[in-house]
C-alpha cells in the first residue's frame, strides 16, 4: 500500500518480499556507518525477527521508493511514556510521533532525496495521524543528516548524552523536534 507519492519519490508499507532489500542495505557497511553499525551487519534471520516479528505493533515500517526504484527505509511510530519522560514531553498532551530513516542504495545520497523524503514525511504525519510534533535523535556527528532535518525545519531541543548504540559504544545524539502547530 502506497502512503504517498510527491515529484518522484514514494512511500509503501513494508512487504514480505522485502526482507532481502532490507539484508542487502544492512549489510553494506557504507549504510551502517549512519545506521546500526559496521560491527552489526544484519542476516536475513535478523531482519525478519527486527522488521517483521515486531512486537510494538505502532510501529509503522515503510520503503522509499525514487522513481519507480526501492532506495530505503523509513519507520515512523507515536512516542511512548518512557520516551516522553526522557525527552522531557511528560507535560504535554499533543500527539507526538517519531521517525527513523535511512537511504540504503548510496547511489542516491547527496541528491536532495533526503530533503524531500523528510518535507513530504513531516506533512504526511502531520495531515494524516495528526502529529502535533515530529521527534527524531539523530547522533550528534552526523552532520550531514543534521543539516538535512534543519533545512526541513526540525530545531534541536535537548542533547541525549550516551543514547545510542554504535559501534562498540554509547553516542551522545540530538533530540529534534518539528513542532507542527
Amino acid at each position: 500500500m502506497i502512503l504517498f507519492e510527491s515529484g518522484g519519490l514514494a512511500v509503501r508499507q513494508l512487504k514480505a518480499e522485502d526482507d532481502v532489500l532490507l539484508c542487502r542495505w544492512l549489510s553494506d557497511p557504507a549504510v551502517l556507518a549512519y545506521y546500526e553499525g559496521r560491527d552489526r551487519p544484519q542476516n536475513l534471520a535478523a531482519i525478519r525477527e527486527t522488521f517483521f516479528n515486531r512486537k510494538d505493533e505502532d510501529t509503522t515500517c515503510c520503503i522509499i521508493t525514487y522513481d519507480n526504484n526501492d532506495i530505503g527505509y523509513i519507520q515512523f511510530y507515536p512516542i511512548g511514556e518512557d520516551e516522553r519522560t526522557e525527552y522531557g514531553y511528560s507535560d504535554f498532551s499533543g500527539n507526538i510521533m517519531g521517525m527513523d530513516q535511512f537511504i540504503g542504495e548510496t547511489v542516491y545520497w547527496n541528491r536532495g532525496i533526503g530533503t524531500q523524503l523528510i518535507t513530504a514525511m513531516k506533512d504526511f504525519l502531520q495531515n494524516h495521524k495528526h502529529a502535533d510534533k515530529i521527534v527524531m535523535d539523530p547522533q550528534v556527528w552526523n552532520h550531514r543528516a543534521l543539516r538535512v532535518y534543519e533545512k526541513c525545519g526540525f530545531i534541536r531541543k535537548k542533547l541525549l548524552p550516551k543514547h545510542e548504540w554504535h559501534e562498540g559504544e554509547y553516542r551522545d545524539c540530538w533530540l529534534i523536534e518539528f513542532d507542527c502547530r
